[in-house]
């Protein structure tokens, strides 16, 4: 009996272990998970720089040296279409270089804040997909801190792209807003919604998918949460971030200037 007693201690001991390690090794893999994020934000950010401070520029220079030679091919027609062609794969250069570096890392993100960035990035979707996006942004009169917005931004490229891919979806809805506690994205669409095993999957914790398993790790690692609601009528996807504790990370409010920045009209992409 004594054994059997002895046994038992044992057998839950081990458990015990057991189940701390589960717990120190699943906080390693999150920690890992968060890690691996903000170097994909840094490395986004340093490609975005690159291709607009080197590869736009060899390009732009390319361009000047087409319109030199135009002028002296005027005389010659046939010359003259080859050039022209030259000329308007530059064009076509340039701007494909200018929409990857922009969606990379768009530089309203860190000149003005999320909202200007959201507007611009929803405006730019809603010409690339053909979809309807109505929207409802609200305008922020203090900068979040850099990483939130960076988040935030995250968050609603996901969403729009798992939209655009996966829903079949005709209509997105994109909301942001400032409750008095909480701040709130949300972006809902009409589609078919998610199966039910994927949505039970993610509600236990679980991934269905690498995009949004690293939305939730961006928002964990904040305090932040995601929630997802889906049927055959559509899916939501909500983002919040409880504004109490929040420091603004040296970031000061919009000024009048960021806000005629943010008011300027920004070609999407």
């Amino acid at each position: 009996m004594w054994s059997i007693s002895k046994q038992s201690r044992q057998m839950a001991l081990e458990h015990s272990q057991l189940q701390s390690l589960i717990l120190q090794r699943t906080s390693e893999v999150q920690n890992l998970s968060v890690r691996l994020l903000k170097v994909q934000d840094e490395e986004r950010r340093r490609l975005s720089r690159d291709l607009h401070d080197s590869t736009g520029q060899t390009l732009a220079a390319l361009k000047i040296a087409v319109s030199v030679l135009e002028q002296s091919c005027s005389a010659d027609v046939s010359k003259m279409a080859i050039v022209s062609e030259v000329s308007d794969l530059a064009d076509q250069a340039i701007e494909e270089i200018r929409t990857m570096s922009y969606l990379l890392h768009p530089p309203l993100l860190d000149e003005v804040g999320f909202a200007c960035a959201a507007e611009w990035y929803v405006e730019g979707f809603t010409k690339r997909s053909g979809m309807s996006v109505r929207f409802d942004i609200a305008k922020e009169q203090q900068r979040s801190p850099i990483s939130m917005e960076t988040t935030l931004f995250r968050v609603l490229q996901e969403s729009l792209t798992n939209v655009h891919r996966h829903s079949g979806a005709t209509q997105v809805g994109v909301c942001y807003r400032h409750d008095p506690a909480k701040i709130v994205l949300e972006v809902q669409d009409n589609g078919h919604g998610m199966s039910e095993e994927g949505l039970a999957r993610f509600r236990a914790g679980g991934g269905i998918g690498v995009g949004l398993a690293g939305m939730r790790e961006r928002l964990r690692d904040l305090n932040g949460d995601l929630q997802i609601d889906s049927d055959c009528r559509g899916t939501t996807i909500r983002a919040t971030f409880a504004k109490e504790g929040f420091i603004a990370d040296g970031v000061l409010g919009v000024n009048a200037s960021a806000a005629r920045f943010c008011a300027q009209e920004v070609a999407p992409l």
